[in-house]
């Protein structure tokens, strides 16, 4: 019989050796920084022995933690290797999950590209607008907006979030000439206590928007595109995501003013599935389109930017 400590403390330790940080161990079990020095306290009870020295509010393992934190590693590592090789899904199913605009906007249009490249593995995916959790949620891999920086993830930079005010041409041709962002300020806008309007106002400038129409509010990107197609308003969207639009003119840019949302897209999944074989295909897949859609579109849209440098439109 094995004389095993509880696993829910040994998975609390295996993180928290591997960053050497309880707060940074805790954000990516999701729990608090307490709750693991607990867990880990817990432990060295259990085993009569500490596995942390604590020195001035910083911790770093301790003679017994260094020679155990690898093998605890590699069991965890291979317990997942073991547990993903009895998925029925395996290896021939591959599960995306990106944003609600990303995914109909951008991804499944491209898709079709990867199962002709790779027909052995189906692809599945899945769109929310709710951040995955890959310890709990039957996902691979994830298209995420942020800095590229989360704990126990491989993160590849895909492309910035531009920000364009776009409307209908009927609505515009319904309001007074537009010429300036103090001009956009002034009309019917959709969703307009949405951060992206603060982030768009604060870059291309204008005042605002002390007695504007107050607007429809909606929840998504997609509803507020399609509410703008059909006259509501101006929207601010990513127009990577509404390139289709733009080119049958169902949307058209109110003016030639770009601004950058400080988030970026990145490709993301955790690090101990980056040997896998169909995220390594979809991976590289990725970043050929992305590269390929670089060289005909507009480079300002998928190079990343020096953190607080706005790029050049």
């Amino acid at each position: 019989m094995r004389r095993l400590p509880p696993l829910s403390a040994v998975r609390v330790f295996e993180a928290a050796a591997r960053h050497q940080n309880f707060t940074t161990a805790g954000t990516e079990l999701g729990m608090t920084q307490a709750a693991v020095s607990y867990q880990i306290k817990l432990l060295e009870e259990r085993l009569g022995v500490s596995l942390f020295r604590r020195e001035r509010g910083r911790v770093s393992l301790s003679e017994t933690g260094q020679r155990i934190g690898p093998l605890v590693a590699k069991a965890f590592d291979d317990l997942d290797t073991a547990f993903g090789l009895a998925r029925s899904s395996g290896e021939g199913v591959l599960t995306v999950s990106c944003s609600t605009t990303f995914g109909p906007n951008w991804l499944a249009s491209r898709i079709g590209a990867f199962q002709l490249k790779v027909p052995e593995i189906a692809v599945r995916l899945h769109t929310s607008n709710a951040l995955v959790d890959f310890a709990r949620d039957d996902v691979d891999v994830a298209i995420r907006g942020g800095k590229g920086a989360w704990p126990g993830l491989c993160s590849h930079f895909l492309m910035r979030m531009p920000l364009m005010a776009l409307a209908s041409p009927e609505f515009l041709e319904s309001v007074p000439p537009v010429r300036s962002p103090d001009d956009v300020m002034r009309l019917p806008r959709i969703s307009p206590d949405d951060g992206w309007w603060q982030i768009w106002r604060e870059q291309v400038g204008g005042a605002g928007a002390d007695g504007a129409p107050s607007g429809i509010r909606m929840d998504t990107q997609i509803a507020e595109g399609q509410a703008a197609i059909a006259g509501a308003g101006i929207a601010v969207l990513n127009p990577v995501l509404w390139r289709l639009e733009l080119a049958t003119k169902r949307l058209v840019p109110v003016i030639d003013a770009v601004a950058y949302d400080p988030s970026d897209f990145w490709l993301v999944y955790p690090e101990h599935h980056r040997h896998s074989r169909k995220i390594r295909l979809f991976r590289d897949w990725m970043l050929e389109t992305i590269a390929q859609e670089a060289a005909r579109g507009v480079p300002a849209y998928y190079r990343q930017a020096e953190v607080g440098v706005p790029a050049e439109a």
